[in-house]
């Protein structure tokens, strides 16, 4: 939870975190884990992590990976944490025979996007991200009633 409180600092998102330990323990460590977690450590020390599970691809016929959250610790930005977490996402990819590996970057992260593109990531600028939540997905979720 540590590393998620940094990380919604950094994209001055505080507010939008409701999650809990508990919540985070259920999803990772539960009878139906929903993601995994990876902590890259520098000398004994968790410095970084990124939270991820399978999506699937129709279009590929294939199984992929959603990056949900990467975040290194500024201080040790610019040692090849962040990198390696990548790496070690792509090696997973490759070797389970996956067709992508995909995450989204606030517009204005320019840091993160640049780094981004440095490792040859395309930007989906002609996709839009779209969310149903809250009030407005209990009211997706209620039976609609046909006259």
């Amino acid at each position: 939870m540590g590393f998620v409180r940094e990380l919604a600092a950094y994209e001055r998102l505080s507010h939008a975190v409701r999650a809990t330990e508990a919540d985070i323990a259920r999803d990772l460590f539960g009878p139906t884990p929903r993601a995994v977690c990876d902590i890259a450590e520098v000398a004994g020390e968790a410095v970084g992590y990124a939270l991820w599970f399978y999506n699937y691809s129709t279009f590929a016929g294939r199984a992929g990976i959603f990056l949900e959250d990467l975040f290194v610790r500024p201080k040790a930005r610019g040692q090849g944490v962040g990198k390696a977490l990548l790496q070690h996402l792509a090696r997973r990819c490759v070797d389970e025979g996956l067709g992508r590996l995909e995450w989204t970057v606030l517009d204005w992260n320019a840091p993160a996007i640049g780094f981004y593109d440095s490792l040859g990531a395309d930007a989906l600028d002609d996709w839009i991200v779209r969310r149903v939540s809250g009030e407005a997905l209990a009211r997706l979720a209620q039976p609609q009633v046909r006259s």
